[in-house]
């Protein structure tokens, strides 16, 4: 007698869900980019259609975190764990927030500004533009290939044993924070390149510094929000209605917080060695200690 095959394996692990949310990003980034392409394309006299693609472009980066966030949490949960999904997870996460968060703050806030040729800043920040546009994407994807390839990465400044922490700021989080400035203003571009664009072009220059740096970040990977009954489904519901109903605020804040807290953490330990480190002693002491 012939045993039939089930025509699903219920023991093989649905690799498929995770890679559905890594299409999902990889898709957000393509539609940034479509949206970004959209909106330079348009005529002067159509400001306001461009600033609605631009917040388009902005929110589908901001989507594009969530997802993720879970595709990892989900192949965790499920077993579904690959080297295939890492590695199309990585070529995702280089395109969606790197290429398309640089094309966006390019169009947005260096390209979109009125250029003053008689000021120094006005004649050199577009071309100063590019390369840290570039700069970007390149630390975005040196994030990734150095999570990939090392096993147990440690941050520079050591955080609480037994706490789980990123070694630099991670690409989505960097990719989250140009997005939340460009939605924050309703999509409408920079106006000028003093001092908007020069700001921009530091905010931008400060993402690619911290995402290969050594710092220390959260990775909330040790949150459990459900350990209280209850206490779960209350937070989540709360940080959904204030992001639904104050998404520009609301996500700027969280945006900025995230990036300061590892510029915190790394000065709070500096000052926290300087203070454990003991102070040499003068050359009379010397002296008169080896008496």
């Amino acid at each position: 007698m012939r045993v039939r095959r089930p025509l699903i394996d219920r023991e093989k692990p649905p690799y498929a869900l995770p890679t559905l949310f890594t299409a999902g990003t990889l898709f957000c980034g393509y539609f940034c980019l479509m949206k970004t392409v959209q909106a330079i394309s348009l005529p002067p006299e159509s400001a306001a259609m461009a600033a609605r693609l631009y917040d388009h472009a902005a929110m589908a980066i901001g989507i594009a975190v969530l997802t993720d966030g879970l595709d990892g949490r989900i192949a965790r949960a499920t077993g579904a764990t690959s080297d295939f999904g890492r590695e199309i997870d990585s070529l995702a996460d280089a395109i969606t927030f790197g290429v398309a968060p640089a094309t966006l703050a390019f169009a947005w806030g260096i390209r979109a500004p009125e250029l003053r040729p008689e000021l120094w800043l006005g004649k050199y920040l577009p071309s100063l533009g590019y390369l840290i546009a570039f700069l970007f994407m390149l630390c975005g994807a040196a994030r990734l290939a150095r999570f990939n390839v090392q096993k147990n990465p440690q941050p520079k400044n050591p955080g609480r044993p037994g706490k789980r922490y990123f070694v630099g700021m991670p690409i989505p989080a960097a990719a989250g924070m140009l997005a939340a400035v460009v939605h924050a203003r309703g999509g409408i571009p920079i106006e000028n390149w003093w001092p908007s664009g020069a700001l921009w072009l530091g905010l931008m220059g400060l993402l690619s510094f911290l995402m290969v740096s050594n710092w220390r970040y959260s990775s909330f990977k040790d949150l459990n929000l459900m350990g209280t009954p209850g206490r779960g489904v209350v937070v989540i519901g709360a940080l959904i209605y204030l992001i639904w109903n104050f998404s520009q605020p609301v996500l700027l804040l969280i945006a900025s917080w995230f990036l300061v807290s590892g510029i915190y953490w790394r000065v709070a330990w500096l000052l926290k060695r300087d203070k454990t480190i003991p102070s040499a002693p003068e050359p009379a002491e010397e002296a008169e200690q080896s008496a």
